[in-house]
């Protein structure tokens, strides 16, 4: 059975040579910037994984990833909350 992520993976394959593709790496680096919304940070995310073709990644993690990368004031306030999404981290 074909799944969507499959589906993802041949399209990026068939589309994009990869010459600008990011990494993983490139998203668990991500950090919030301190002049920079909550709402700004996540979109620069999102724009981040577009851009990682062959990495298929479901909304809680992406959200996870976000939440790492949140400034240390704003991560601990919600640090007791789980986020299944990043639209439920927004």
């Amino acid at each position: 059975m074909i799944t969507w992520a499959d589906l993802v993976k041949q399209f990026h394959k068939y589309f994009f040579c990869g010459v600008h593709e990011k990494k993983i790496t490139d998203l668990v680096r991500l950090r919030q910037r301190n002049d920079e919304s909550v709402e700004s940070f996540v979109q620069r995310l999102r724009d981040v994984n577009n851009k990682c073709y062959s990495l298929v990644l479901d909304d809680r993690q992406l959200a996870d990833l976000a939440f790492q990368g949140l400034l240390p004031h704003i991560k601990d306030k919600y640090a007791s909350q789980e986020f299944e999404s990043l639209s439920h981290l927004l």
